[in-house]
């Protein structure tokens, strides 16, 4: 069993960053693929970026490419999502996502585990 808690969301003006951080319980976490997906009102969740444990291979949105980076610390048992240059579109309730049982890394249902997801809000 796996449990994730996110943290770092809040209000930015657009042009802003901002840092989340997704921390998990468990002994096997530098092995676990662990993804971020978000969630706007009325919008179904989507991918946004994944990062490999074992290789520490990296995967983005287009949307997100070249803006937001995706890194973690074994040793912490975190994984972050820096975002850099913020637009009102990125406002949404971010999902970190662990364990992937599914080659498509970029569906929900390919994690096993989630977190219960904190509110990103970019203002214009």
């Amino acid at each position: 069993q796996v449990q994730l808690v996110e943290s770092g969301g809040g209000l930015v003006q657009a042009g802003g960053s901002l840092r989340l951080s997704c921390a998990a319980s468990g002994r096997t976490f530098s092995s676990k693929t662990m993804g971020w997906f978000r969630q706007a009102p009325g919008e179904e969740r989507e991918f946004v970026a994944a990062i490999w444990g074992s290789s520490g291979l990296r995967r983005f949105a287009d949307s997100v490419k070249d803006r937001f980076t995706i890194s973690r610390d074994n040793a912490k048992n975190t994984v972050y999502l820096q975002m850099n240059s913020l637009k009102p579109e990125d406002t949404a309730v971010y999902y970190c996502a662990a364990d992937l049982k599914l080659s498509t890394y970029f569906q929900p249902a390919a994690y096993n585990y989630w977190g219960q997801g904190t509110q990103v809000t970019v203002s214009s």
